[in-house]
This record gives C-alpha cells, structure tokens and sequence, in this order.
C-alpha cells in the first residue's frame, strides 16, 4: 500500500514514520507538513521525498497517515477519503463536532482507522473486548496522568499548540475513552468538573448500567505520573495490564497491519473514524458541562 505521511512534528518523527518506513506491506511515499524545511528533514531521514502540496500527496497514494494538530487533521483526511483515500487517523480526530461528523461522512466508502495507543499495544490490545465479554461490572476508573506541561519537566511535545489550548480532556481523554467504552459500553451522560491547572475529572454513565470516573492530566509531577484502567463488578476487580507493551513503534506497527486489513477485507476496525467520532462527541459533552 502507498501512504502518505502528513505531520512532521515530535510524533511523526518519532513514531508515525519510522513504523510506516519499516512496514513490509507498506511504501512510504512521501511526507507533507505545514513547514517545509521540517518535511524536507523528515523526508531525507525517512528517505523518502517531501511533497510540497497536501493534494499532490493524495493523487500519488492508497491511503494517508497523520500526525496533525486533530482540526487540521479532520478537513485535510475528508478530502482524502472523499479521493477515495484509505485513512489512519490520529486520536482525536477533531476536537469539533460538525467537523468530526463530516470527516466520518466522507470516509463512509474507505479504511480508517483511529491510532488510539493502547488498542494496539500487544499487552492492553485484547483487554477491552474481554471485559466486555465478562460483563457484570458495577463501575470503572481510569487514570491518566502526564507531565507534559508540569513546572518540573521538559517534553518534546510540549511545543505543541494545540496541546496547549485543549489540554488533557482532549489529548489524553481519548486515551480512556477508547478503554471503558468497549468494556463498560457506550457513554449515556457524562459531567466534567476542573482540578488543578489542567487537571480534568469526568463522571460517566454507560449503556451497561455501570458507571466510570476519569482523571486526566498534562501538568501532574512528573513522580505522580502514570497510567491506571480499573473496573469492578461481580466476578471481582480487574486491573489494565502493562500499559505500554512493547512501545508505540510496535503499537503503530500494528494499526497499519489494521488498515490493511480493513482495506482489505472491507470489513470495519473497532477503532475506526466512526468510533473516533464517538468520542469527540463524548468529550465536547464534557467540555461544555465546565463551560
């Protein structure tokens, strides 16, 4: 398959690209990114050419990856799937509604699939699907809790603007989301109250019944960090396994070999743009109830 690669910051040069240069079944194409001296770089390190234009990249692949500011990423991948261009998004898709909803109408006759960390990652992959199958849970918690704003760390992602604007609700609250939902159901109402600095704490209810608390943070000590997935029910308490399995590189690897499949079969992801709308809707829900 021929992807093109969009996006040349932290994330792309460290993950999205080396994954896509190394994958057997996979032509790396060419890279496109809002600077061009920085796509230029990532080109000649991932030796492959930078595209000076985001529609000549379309017209020369099968499918684009992203590794945008999600806004960015929503108009650029409708036109792509409207080319008829499979699409491996990132989390989330938009951090807008209408743009969510119009992006999945456009990709309704390609792949997607949304690259939601650890629904791929070898050891978290089969969790969320197995809990669903046991059923019987009473309530969940997850905790997310990243340093990438925190006074007494440097991150490489912290550069990012627009991690900045929206904080973790919409950076790491995908990352929760992707996890309870398939085990606890879909969300039928969810509150959001403010913790400190851009702490956010969100109470949900799921079609199951049960009920989940998330806490997500970018600016926690870098010693309270960490991730904790967490449900309770009547067969006892079962905890996420280890988190990161064998890195994003592998956890990457694997949502390629999910498009694939997916263009492949024509049968859809779990994980695909229509879920990934889901939970944008979920989160602009809880962002308006802080409003």
């Amino acid at each position: 398959m021929r992807v093109g690669l969009f996006g040349t910051g932290p994330w792309a040069a460290r993950v999205h690209g080396p994954a896509l240069a190394a994958h057997p079944e996979v032509e790396l194409t060419g890279v496109w990114g809002r600077r061009p001296d920085a796509a230029g770089a990532l080109a000649e390190q991932l030796g492959t050419r930078a595209y000076a234009e985001a529609d000549a990249l379309i017209d020369d692949v099968d499918a684009v990856a992203f590794a945008l500011p999600p806004d960015v990423q929503a108009e650029i991948a409708a036109r792509a799937a409207r080319a008829g261009r499979h699409l491996l998004l990132d989390k989330p898709v938009a951090t807008d509604v209408a743009a969510a909803r119009a992006l999945a109408a456009a990709a309704a006759d390609v792949a997607s699939v949304v690259f939601f960390t650890l629904r791929f990652s070898t050891a978290s992959a089969p969790w969320p699907a197995e809990q669903a199958a046991a059923g019987g849970w009473f309530t969940g918690r997850a905790e997310w809790l990243g340093s990438i704003y925190a006074p007494d760390t440097k991150s490489p992602y912290a550069e990012s603007p627009w991690r900045r604007e929206k904080g973790a609700l919409w950076d790491v609250g995908p990352h929760a989301l992707s996890l309870l939902v398939p085990a606890l159901g879909d969300v039928t109402s969810v509150t959001a109250a403010r913790g400190p600095l851009d702490t956010t704490h969100l109470l949900l209810r799921h079609g199951s019944g049960a009920s989940s608390t998330a806490t997500l943070s970018l600016t926690a000590p870098e010693k309270a960090g960490g991730v904790t997935v967490e449900l309770r029910g009547a067969s006892g308490v079962v905890t996420l396994p280890e988190v990161w399995g064998d890195g994003p590189l592998d956890a990457y690897a694997r949502a390629v070999d999910a498009l694939l499949a997916a263009a492949r079969t024509g049968v859809p992801h779990a994980c695909d743009v229509r879920f990934g709308l889901r939970v944008t809707e979920i989160l602009a829900e809880a962002e308006r109830s802080l409003l």
